[in-house]
């Protein structure tokens, strides 16, 4: 079955117009605007900028090595998560 094509709104939205230069001259920015809407504290949560992921308990760094083909094609076979694993496994040690 054919995956049914996207139509293009042929008519503008008389609900949400197309803004013009005059619509975005005479804007308020949000944070003038959002404490009178929600209140202070709220505003105060969802204008605070929310950056990147949260630092990780046991970060980890990026390095560079180079490994046989057959060595990751092996741990790849593994699954989701492989990296994980090979990381756990190259953790605990040799086995003795």
């Amino acid at each position: 079955m054919a995956k049914p094509t996207r139509q293009r709104p042929t008519r503008a939205d008389r609900d949400n117009p197309e803004w013009s230069h005059e619509d975005f001259r005479r804007a308020s920015p949000a944070a003038d605007v959002l404490p009178g809407l929600v209140g202070e504290q709220a505003a105060g949560e969802l204008l605070k900028p929310k950056r990147g992921r949260p630092p990780a308990d046991n970060p980890r760094r990026l390095i560079s090595l180079r490994l046989p083909e057959e060595v990751i094609a092996k741990w790849r076979a593994t699954g989701p998560g492989w990296q994980t694993r090979m990381a756990e496994h190259l953790a605990t040690g040799p086995r003795t």
